[in-house]
């Protein structure tokens, strides 16, 4: 059991509520039908993991860690502009989805799995000094700090296909030339956060260690196919040493709050190909973060298919 999955209810507490897009029961919509398709039988299931103080501060200011302490005490007021609400433990739930990412990376590292996936994880609007668009600290942003702070992991890739760009992750690291960013996200013309450019490519020494495609409202999995050979050679060229990939399931169609209208077969085909390039490049090196995703039914068979694409790819030898 090469694939570890983190499953457990200190991850689904992260929610903001029944009525919300981001409720907390996204991750046993995605269980069950792992359950059903046999998956559960074929990974090493982890237990939520806590993440501490320390590890929050590697990528978010201690006002801001202090201010959602305060707030979770509470449960009132947004963390943001009003798309993020406070509620009771929301400071414990967010360090538990921080933790099982640093677990999952910490796992592979030691060579106790080959693969990793955390599916309520991909938290990548959240800012170093806020909360932004349902996510209150971005775990791939802690995980990018901790990799070269703590592991000596320098050259890392992040790879995005959530439907909305990545601008917590991709703000914080533009002017870093070591983090290879590659993005494919609805054209933020037509949706939040507005950004992710094509021309977006990097400042300073940086620049061309980027990468944007926005995509049009309504692109398929034809469109999506067409772009993904430049999002692969981009990231070939990059040379990491680590690849961490947000599978946001919100850019499959029928989502409530995106115009995207993939299937799961394109996260499966980026699940594929990306394990594939973790072996050629970084040793086998990847953790999947499910990312966003409303639609139930999508992030089920979107997440399973990306699970499932880690399996045969761990079957492979090294």
């Amino acid at each position: 059991m090469d694939v570890r999955v983190y499953h457990g209810a200190a991850l689904a507490a992260y929610g903001f509520g029944a009525d919300h897009p981001f409720g907390p029961d996204r991750l046993d919509a995605f269980w069950r039908e792992a359950v059903r398709r046999g998956l559960d039988k074929k990974v090493q299931i982890a237990a939520p993991v806590v993440c501490t103080r320390a590890d929050l501060l590697l990528f978010h200011t201690p006002e801001y860690v202090a201010r959602v302490e305060r707030q979770s005490a509470t449960g009132e007021g947004y963390l943001d502009y009003g798309d993020t609400p406070a509620f009771p433990g929301v400071y414990e739930a967010a360090s538990h989805v921080v933790g099982s990412v640093l677990d999952a990376v910490g796992a592979i590292l030691r060579g106790d799995c080959r693969r990793a996936f955390v599916p309520i994880a991909g938290l990548h609007h959240a800012r170093r000094d806020s909360a932004a668009g349902f996510c209150v600290f971005n775990d791939a942003g802690v995980a990018i700090e901790a990799l070269r702070r703590r592991h000596g992991v320098r050259r890392i890739a992040y790879v995005d296909i959530d439907a909305h760009h990545g601008d917590g992750v991709f703000y914080a690291f533009e002017d870093d030339p070591d983090l290879i960013f590659a993005d494919t996200h609805e054209d933020g013309r037509f949706l939040y956060p507005g950004t992710g450019a094509a021309s977006e490519t990097g400042t300073g020494k940086a620049r061309g260690a980027k990468l944007n495609i926005p995509l049009p409202p309504g692109a398929d999995d034809a469109v999506f196919l067409r772009a993904w050979p430049e999002i692969e050679e981009f990231v070939r060229r990059g040379r990491p040493e680590f690849i961490l990939l947000q599978a946001g399931a919100d850019s499959v169609a029928g989502d409530p709050i995106t115009h995207l209208q993939l299937t799961p077969a394109a996260h499966a085909h980026a699940g594929v190909r990306l394990c594939a390039l973790a072996d050629e490049c970084c040793r086998g090196r990847i953790v999947a973060l499910g990312g966003g995703g409303y639609n139930r039914d999508n992030l089920a068979a979107a997440w399973c298919a990306v699970v499932a694409a880690m399996l045969d790819a761990a079957r492979a030898p090294l």
